[in-house]
């Protein structure tokens, strides 16, 4: 089997057709249960997304075994080929709305986790209510959002088709909050240029303010503190000021 990407509490292999996650012993069990099912949930849209297998247990670690999408990520295309950031960036955002044009009423909610996250933060109780404020006057919204959403996990297959992978993340809110963690990750990733061409791009694309989308930025972030690297959190609490964006 061949390694083809390693986090924090998961390898993931290639097996011929199939891609492995094979997690961290005593990973939870509700959690793997949880992306199962979700994964599920997005595959009933019909969307180009990998399908769901298996769910297993490896060696006592649990497993998710699902298809393999042979091709290249959108990232390796931008890397690759710099001159043709802005088609790919066009091509990347489209993909996204599409995803955000389609509902699964099952998932769950993105409000509901962005608030357990904010509480699982050291931030101070000041923020936490400022934040929690902001997110409680949001539209709420049931559009599909994939939770990571960045150009390693599009792939585009030999013919030129889309596929979205890693949807440990799914929820259903608000697209403006995707959108914000799209830019947040390109900033994460020190893609200053990508962030602010995606940013201006999605806007046009969507029909969506910049400033709806910035107003979820210190609420995706504080989100994102729970998962991250001390170095992260020290760029992440830059963008936590609950500031208007006029």
């Amino acid at each position: 089997m061949e390694v083809i990407a390693e986090r924090k509490t998961k390898t993931v292999y290639r097996d011929n057709d199939k891609t492995i996650k094979l997690f961290i012993e005593n990973y939870s069990k509700s959690n793997i249960l949880n992306e199962a099912l979700n994964q599920t949930r997005v595959e009933e849209t019909e969307l180009n997304v990998p399908k769901l297998l298996e769910v297993t247990k490896i060696e006592n670690r649990w497993a998710l075994i699902s298809e393999y999408i042979e091709g290249k990520s959108l990232q390796e295309l931008m890397d690759e080929n710099p001159e043709k950031l802005d088609e790919y960036m066009d091509m990347f955002i489209n993909v996204q709305l599409n995803i955000l044009s389609k509902t699964a009423p099952m998932l769950n909610k993105l409000k509901d986790k962005m608030e357990r996250k904010i509480a699982e933060t050291d931030l101070s109780d000041t923020i936490k209510f400022d934040l929690n404020t902001r997110l409680a006057g949001m539209p709420k919204h049931n559009k599909i959002c994939h939770g990571d959403f960045n150009p390693s996990n599009v792939i585009i297959k030999p013919d030129g088709i889309p596929y979205v992978i890693d949807w440990a993340h799914v929820t259903q809110g608000n697209s403006s909050a995707d959108a914000a963690r799209t830019y947040l990750l390109f900033n994460l990733s020190g893609k200053k240029e990508e962030a602010e061409l995606y940013l201006q791009k999605f806007s046009e694309k969507s029909k969506i303010e910049k400033r709806y989308i910035q107003k979820w930025i210190p609420i995706v972030a504080a989100a994102h503190l729970s998962k991250a690297s001390e170095e992260e959190k020290a760029f992440l609490m830059n963008w936590i000021d609950v500031v208007d964006y006029n």
